[in-house]
């Protein structure tokens, strides 16, 4: 087994990979899994993966066969980054190979400068969840995602660290908690998620890491925007994870 970096060829079988994941993972509908497969995996969107330089693409070539990959980005600032998708054909399941892909992923993203990473699992999917746990993740919070106009519910997962949460005041004096193990890339910078407590059980708003203000507007599809320099979250993408 090999993992190597993906090369344009590899487009078809990435797809196809993903397609007998997607199947075999999930009671989604037909037409959920037409959408996800046609939005995030078309022609374009993985040469655009393949090549740019804040993502890194990667595969698991077993006989000159592709029967796994994942796909991770790096944030503007490089110092964090977020493992987008990682799939294994259901045929070679259960041979470590999303382990071996999550592994290289990660020691190349710390070649690059990236300090910490940031997965995301549908709420159903028991073995994805189950394998970040493993990985000494942990969940910081859950989101919701739309494939083909059904709602379905996200967890975040994020590294462990034992110096996440900073204490700052906001505007009118109260204490309030940012977490560096929590945050959404923006368009020029990340939003850390902030707390009123520092038992992470009250949501406060976020904070901007371009402008370090915080930022609590959202626009109507639920991204975050910050209105003193315009950084905004981009949008959700929906992220899974296989053994």
């Amino acid at each position: 087994m090999e993992i190597r970096t993906a090369a344009p060829g590899d487009r078809p079988a990435i797809r196809d990979v993903a397609r007998r994941s997607l199947q075999a993972s999930y009671s989604l509908s037909p037409e959920a899994i037409t959408t996800a497969v046609s939005e995030w995996y078309d022609e374009d969107g993985l040469g655009d993966a393949i090549a740019a330089e804040d993502r890194l693409l990667l595969v698991a070539d077993h006989d000159d066969q592709v029967v796994g990959f994942a796909e991770s980005e790096r944030s503007s600032s490089g110092s964090d980054a977020t493992l987008l998708w990682l799939h294994v054909d259901p045929a070679y399941r259960g041979r470590d190979i999303g382990s071996r892909l999550f592994e290289e992923t990660c020691d190349h993203l710390a070649e690059a400068g990236a300090d910490r990473v940031v997965g995301r699992v549908l709420s159903d999917n028991l073995d994805g969840n189950s394998f970040y746990e493993s990985q000494g993740f942990e969940q910081v919070r859950q989101d919701e995602v739309e494939i083909a106009g059904e709602r379905y519910v996200e967890n975040v997962w994020a590294e462990s660290a034992d110096d996440d949460l900073q204490s700052i005041k906001s505007a009118d004096g109260e204490t309030v908690y940012v977490d560096e193990s929590d945050w959404d890339d923006g368009s020029a910078a990340k939003f850390y998620t902030v707390y009123s407590d520092e038992e992470r059980d009250d949501h406060y708003g976020y904070f901007c890491a371009n402008c370090n203000r915080l930022a609590n507007a959202m626009d109507a599809m639920g991204r975050i925007e910050c209105d003193n320099c315009g950084n905004a979250s981009k949008a959700t993408r929906w992220d899974a994870a296989y053994l």
